[in-house]
């Protein structure tokens, strides 16, 4: 049986699925303190120490815990995530966009590349709907308590995720394979067939890469903000930008499924070129 083209749609996760920081919710609060401060201690820790941002947000995330006397267990992480906020239609696009995938004749994955906690992602209720989730990650002693970070996402790096799912060496431990030559037809999902999402200047690199290879990449903005991503489509980093609203009949929703159409039709066209040249060639 011939199997299905796959679609990969990708999601940064915090301001793009969820409405702030995942850390801002639950955990900082907790610590008694303002995600203001919070953030204000690791951008300075971070260029105090001329340190990764994402690894200086890290590290302050299990000092202040322990000086304050919170568990930094693993579960307890995991738990964090029943508390974010998502937007508008978020916890019915995933089923929605896979029918329409179904009837278009495509298979559409989703993934999360994402700067913030993948234990916390793991604790949402729409965690279940990703084939894989690239986040950052502590790694956990023997009592499953967090010591050190095991997998550090930050914009640059973001985009060897690209990579992997194009490949389909998802895997973040087999580097020798995913540096392998790998003929693009030969490649699970070419990059015509990616769509990325995402809310800003830490997406650029992947929204750019995606959209130069034939893909798109599209930048969601909350109401009264959309000023922040305009400069993104003027300067053709974007192909679109749409109000974060994922319920059906929006922007987001029509624009997406448009995409999907297209990259299936495409697929058809490409799969009909092949045939003929087959069929020529055994002459």
């Amino acid at each position: 049986m011939k199997k299905k083209p796959v679609v990969a749609i990708m999601y940064d996760f915090d301001k793009t699925l969820c409405t702030k920081d995942m850390q801002e919710y639950t955990f900082i609060p907790n610590l008694g303190m303002t995600a203001t401060d919070f953030w204000a201690e690791s951008g300075k820790l971070s260029k105090g120490k001329k340190m990764d941002g994402i690894l200086a947000y890290m590290y302050l995330m299990i000092d202040k815990a322990r000086s304050a006397h919170i568990k930094i267990q693993r579960e307890e992480f995991v738990k964090l995530g029943v508390d974010l906020e998502l937007y508008p239609g978020v916890e019915t696009w995933f089923e929605r966009i896979n029918r329409i995938g179904e009837d278009l004749g495509i298979k559409v994955e989703h993934y999360i590349i994402s700067s913030g906690l993948r234990e916390i992602i793991e604790g949402s209720s729409i965690y279940k709907h990703f084939r894989e989730v690239f986040a950052c990650e502590f790694l956990y002693d023997e009592n499953n308590v967090a010591c050190w970070p095991k997998n550090a996402v930050n914009y640059t790096t973001k985009t060897q995720f690209l990579f992997r799912i194009n490949k389909g060496i998802l895997d973040i431990s087999k580097d020798e394979e995913l540096n392998k030559y790998t003929p693009e037809d030969d490649r699970p999902v070419p990059f015509r067939n990616m769509i990325y999402i995402g809310d800003g200047l830490t997406d650029v690199p992947c929204m750019k890469l995606v959209k130069a290879n034939g893909g798109y990449s599209i930048a969601v903005y909350t109401k009264g903000k959309r000023s922040k991503v305009e400069s993104l489509i003027a300067h053709e980093r974007v192909d679109f930008i749409s109000l974060a609203d994922y319920s059906e009949g929006s922007d987001l929703d029509v624009t997406v499924r448009d995409i999907l159409c297209k990259m299936a039709m495409v697929d058809s066209l490409k799969n009909r070129t092949k045939s003929q040249i087959k069929s020529i060639t055994k002459k």
